[in-house]
């Protein structure tokens, strides 16, 4: 069993997918994966539904998308295979107290790079009761900052809260000077990345992602039976820039956030929030169902 599988960018919290790589997991399963060099966030989707790829991985919120925007066709974006079932993004600032609502009145910096962090921050604000369309309109909101830009930010006050994933957020914090604010996995089950295919190419590859969904089963008991130090071993080739400490921390700190899933079985309840975010936030404009978007092999 062959298939193309093209990577998306590169982040710690993808990690689970250098282990698959590296382990050789699926081959010992009798799958060989061509995998294709990582581009820009979403860039392997044209692809995916127009067949030349069969596999990309990324946020289902991409799949709500597809459905909302364009008839269901054979071209049509699926999804499986659980890996990021938490949100990893975090709010760093220097504040000696701190709760949500606080953001209210505080300048926050967003991620550039990515619409659903936002999409889901301001899902929390609005359970909250924070008037969303109030703070876009406020100007405490900035949205054009890289994660580095936004790091400079916080340390020359130009900024009171930066919003970040890993290994961002252990970098910055290795100065004494800053700390975790909110950290958007306690908010729970949040489906943020699967396995992307087409309906056309789930049909004609289903043998092939249904050994790739057992195999994800088995890294997922590989990966929360090792600790954050082997994981980091392995997949420190990934990221040459980052010291061996900061990418051990930032694992250590998804461990323990149970940001990855532990099976492959897409969450519903994860599902449901992100599309009741995406939803809340204008991002689609019908709520998209669990069954209209993910496979089980159940």
């Amino acid at each position: 069993m062959q298939l193309t599988l093209a990577e998306n960018f590169r982040a710690v919290f993808y990690t689970p997918f250098y282990l698959l790589k590296e382990l050789r997991l699926a081959e010992q399963a009798g799958l060989h994966i061509d995998w294709l060099a990582p581009g820009i966030p979403g860039g392997a989707i044209d692809q995916i539904k127009d067949g030349s790829v069969d596999l990309t991985w990324g946020g289902p919120m991409r799949v709500m998308k597809d459905r909302d925007t364009f008839p269901a066709e054979g071209s049509s974006l699926l999804c499986f295979g659980e890996v990021v079932a938490r949100d990893p993004f975090f709010l760093v600032g220097s504040q000696k107290s701190f709760l949500l609502k606080d953001l209210a009145h505080l300048r926050l910096s967003l991620v550039s790079e990515v619409p659903t962090p936002w999409l889901c921050l301001q899902a929390d604000l609005r359970a909250l009761g924070l008037n969303i369309e109030q703070l876009e309109l406020s100007g405490r909101l900035k949205r054009d900052w890289t994660m580095a830009e936004q790091i400079h930010a916080l340390e020359t006050l130009a900024i009171d809260v930066i919003q970040l994933f890993e290994p961002f957020v252990s970098e910055v914090l290795k100065s004494g000077q800053h700390k975790i604010l909110y950290a958007a996995h306690g908010r729970g089950p949040t489906v943020y990345t699967a396995f992307i295919c087409s309906q056309d190419g789930f049909a004609k590859k289903r043998a092939a992602f249904e050994r790739l969904n057992e195999v994800l089963g088995t890294l997922q008991t590989w990966l929360y039976a090792h600790s954050a130090q082997d994981i980091a071993q392995i997949v420190q080739p990934y990221f040459a820039e980052l010291e061996r400490d900061v990418l051990t921390r930032a694992i250590e700190r998804y461990l323990q956030g149970q940001v990855w899933a532990t099976t492959p079985e897409v969450s519903r309840a994860g599902f449901d929030r992100l599309a009741d975010s995406l939803h809340s936030g204008g991002f689609i404009q019908t709520r998209i169902l669990y069954d209209s978007c993910v496979k089980s092999f159940n």
